[in-house]
């Protein structure tokens, strides 16, 4: 069976309001300018050599997990400055289980950092959830992208699964 098309994610019509998240490997600085501009919110993983300058410190949670919150801009010259102009916040977090920090970078600033820790820490429930589905449903690839597209093909797999036993 062919594979399906890729789809731009700029190209999705996000619900208002969305956030999206994912790993640092799809860093896309016009992708994360698009969705500033269009109010999408977004949470994910900032590069090592991401080159910025601290606007403004925040106030971080006394006893949890975030080790720093901070507004950001990317410096001239570098590629995410003009890809990205927009000021984007910075919010570094204690991986207590891995024992490693993690920054985490996004345009959010209205929840508090240990709801932006969270919100990245439940991506990986979501990945854990979809690789299970895979395996155990045997779904190689999904065909389709919206919501009634992976409904039916879930419950297809269901089906042919509950057959099978």
């Amino acid at each position: 069976m062919p594979r399906p098309p890729l789809v731009k994610a700029s190209s999705i019509p996000w619900l208002d309001p969305t956030i999206v998240t994912m790993g640092r490997g799809y860093n896309d600085y016009k992708l994360f300018a698009y969705w500033t501009e269009n109010g999408i919110f977004f949470v994910t993983r900032m590069k090592d050599n991401a080159d910025y300058t601290v606007m403004e410190e925040r106030v971080s949670p006394k006893n949890r997990n975030i080790l720093s919150d901070q507004l950001i801009r990317f410096n001239d010259g570098y590629t995410a400055q003009r890809n990205c102009p927009h000021i984007l916040r910075r919010v570094m977090v204690w991986d207590k289980e891995n024992e490693r920090e993690i920054v985490l970078l996004t345009k959010h600033l209205k929840f508090g950092a240990t709801t932006i820790s969270a919100i990245y820490k439940d991506r990986w429930q979501i990945k854990l959830f979809f690789k299970a589905l895979k395996q155990n449903l045997k779904i190689k690839t999904f065909v389709g992208t919206s919501e009634n597209a992976l409904y039916i093909q879930i419950w297809t797999a269901l089906i042919l699964a509950n057959k099978q036993t």
